[in-house]
């Protein structure tokens, strides 16, 4: 494969090794604002994906944009309404969310990517069924509530993808999904990365997030956990060690794990160059298949 220009300090030489492990095998990247926010981390993760391409690793990559739609649906004088972590998108809304993630979100990425040398190609979760979506109820107290175009994955195209990455594409994926007659649903960019992730047997799915992983105590930066099984993370829901916004990332990486990702990484992307230093240095929290910490593979 043709290798792609790199910066200079893209790569420090000792990693090299490390990520020759990984030739071949594909990472399924959750890009987020946490990354789109910062200029400079933006510009490193670019980089960085230069390299891991360079190294022969297969790349997707999901994104979000909540802090777009955000925008945008005040510019328009749409109020952002909230359900357990869930953005309540009518259909005004929901065109709006469209609009910013497949028209605008998507194609920069995709832009920033392709300007580097990269096989990058922007593409909704509608195109092609890429995802196949249904309608998703929210349930408190025994209560059914209605959240609108708001959608659960039923289905993946994985032989689209399959498709992307053997012909060396690097898929940008929107995450609006579809049903079989055509509506179009907001699909939280976590859940669609995890799925995808999963269904691809991807050695890794990389979350990058505003914080440096998932800690005991929000508030005491030394009770970060390096490591976590599925087993552990529900015992620290269940201990109320992991709450509120937490949960619903972890609920996400173990859906992933429990359809076939090898495991996952949760690393801070507002760090320049984290895609690649995390990986390496083994910072941020990781959430692997296995029992217990003692029974867990070994990390790579």
């Amino acid at each position: 494969m043709k290798k792609i220009e790199e910066t200079e300090s893209s790569i420090p030489i000792e990693m090299l090794p490390y990520l020759n492990k990984f030739k071949g095998k594909t990472f399924v990247i959750k890009y987020g604002g946490s990354v789109m926010k910062n200029k400079i981390a933006q510009e490193a993760f670019f980089n960085d994906v230069v390299t891991l391409k360079n190294m022969d690793i297969n790349i997707i990559i999901v994104h979000g944009g909540g802090p777009e739609i955000s925008k945008w649906l005040n510019k328009t004088g749409i109020e952002s309404k909230w359900v357990n972590g869930l953005r309540v998108t009518d259909y005004y809304t929901m065109e709006i969310v469209e609009m910013v993630l497949s028209g605008d979100v998507n194609k920069k990425l995709s832009s920033h990517l392709s300007t580097r040398g990269l096989n990058a190609i922007g593409i909704s979760g509608r195109d092609c069924n890429l995802i196949r979506a249904k309608k998703q109820y929210i349930y408190e107290k025994g209560q059914k509530i209605d959240i609108g175009f708001v959608g659960k994955i039923v289905n993946i195209n994985k032989n689209l993808l399959i498709d992307f990455l053997d012909k060396n594409y690097i898929p940008v994926i929107s995450p609006i999904g579809c049903d079989v007659d055509g509506n179009s649903y907001n699909i939280n960019a976590d859940f669609a990365a995890a799925f995808i992730s999963g269904v691809m047997k991807a050695e890794k799915l990389i979350i990058m997030t505003d914080i440096e992983g998932v800690y005991r105590d929000i508030h005491d930066p030394t009770t970060l956990i390096s490591t976590l099984t599925i087993e552990e993370i529900h015992d620290y829901i269940e201990s109320g060690e992991i709450t509120d916004g937490m949960i619903p990332k972890m609920e996400c990486c173990i859906e992933a794990i429990e359809k076939g990702t090898k495991n996952v990484h949760l690393i801070d992307g507002r760090k320049e160059h984290a895609l690649l230093l995390d990986l390496y240095l083994k910072s941020g929290t990781r959430i692997l298949s296995g029992g217990g910490i003692n029974k867990c593979q070994k990390i790579v």
